[in-house]
């Protein structure tokens, strides 16, 4: 059994906070910077080229990519052989969210009731994910996530007489709806399968990972692949003013399902899709 301190979790989600909204993951800026040379349209090159300096300001300044630096959403694996000490787990990860957001001077997000509409005024809660898995460590990934494009998300109950075509369709739709709204070009997270809300959670699952990273399963690489162009016919294009690059990458997961159904599920990201990740 390995020990790990409730205060090292703290420590390292306080840093993955403050890291995830100043610097993107290098394979989703490396695709925002290829976008710039796929795009076609004069105005989206122009919006590309903004994104392109926005990036570098960030990491020059120390200063947020995005205004709005998420709520933050947190999966963790654990491994069965790690034993948490000194604190409650809960509890340092939201103490490493709220000093991650206090000290980093990120933008405070979270209000503690839907309808009461009181801000927390430190980020807290944290939408915490967590996984029990095999071994004597404990992986966080730190995904901020702005609600500009979460609120342009949608789940639909599918029969399994659905298509192919049928999800593909959904999924453009859903983008097709959203427009300019989730600051593209976006990340598109898929889920296909489990029930309702473990669909829901495979969306989220699925626009956390790498963009460099395609669905191991044959047939859902070339889904994503179908959807991405799918998607990119929409026209939408950088920001909203048209072009050829509407989406950067579209990612699945899938679950095993009941027979009589067939969830989708569609998380929209924005052009800064943000994670960051350690293991203890």
């Amino acid at each position: 059994m390995r020990e790990i301190s409730a205060a090292k979790i703290t420590e390292t989600i306080r840093d993955l906070c403050i890291k995830a909204n100043k610097v993107l993951p290098e394979s989703l800026e490396s695709c925002i910077r290829c976008g710039a040379e796929k795009e076609q349209s004069q105005a989206g090159k122009a919006v590309f080229d903004d994104l392109c300096s926005n990036l570098d300001a960030a990491r020059e300044t120390g200063l947020p990519i995005c205004q709005d630096t998420g709520m933050a959403v947190i999966f963790m694996q654990i491994g069965q052989d790690v034993h948490i000490t000194g604190g409650d787990l809960r509890q340092a990860v939201n103490a490493g969210v709220s000093a991650g957001y206090l000290e980093g001077y990120l933008r405070c997000s979270v209000v503690s009731d839907p309808l009461e509409r009181v801000n927390t005024n430190n980020n807290t809660p944290a939408v915490l994910h967590i996984d029990i898995v095999e071994g004597d460590s404990i992986r966080i990934d730190v995904c901020p996530k702005g609600f500009g494009s979460e609120n342009m998300s949608a789940l639909r109950m599918f029969t399994p007489a659905a298509s192919q075509d049928d999800i593909i369709g959904f999924v453009t739709d859903t983008i097709a709806k959203a427009g300019s709204n989730p600051c593209p070009p976006i990340v598109v997270g898929v889920g296909i399968g489990g029930d309702f809300e473990q669909c829901a959670y495979l969306a989220k699952k699925a626009l956390c990972r790498d963009v460099a990273v395609r669905n191991p399963k044959p047939l859902y690489a070339e889904l994503e692949q179908k959807m991405l162009e799918s998607v990119n016919r929409l026209g939408i294009g950088p920001q909203g003013f048209g072009g050829t690059v509407t989406a950067l990458a579209v990612n699945i997961e899938q679950a095993p399902t009941h027979i009589a159904g067939l969830p989708v599920s569609v998380n929209v990201g924005c052009h800064v899709t943000r994670h960051a990740s350690a293991v203890l």
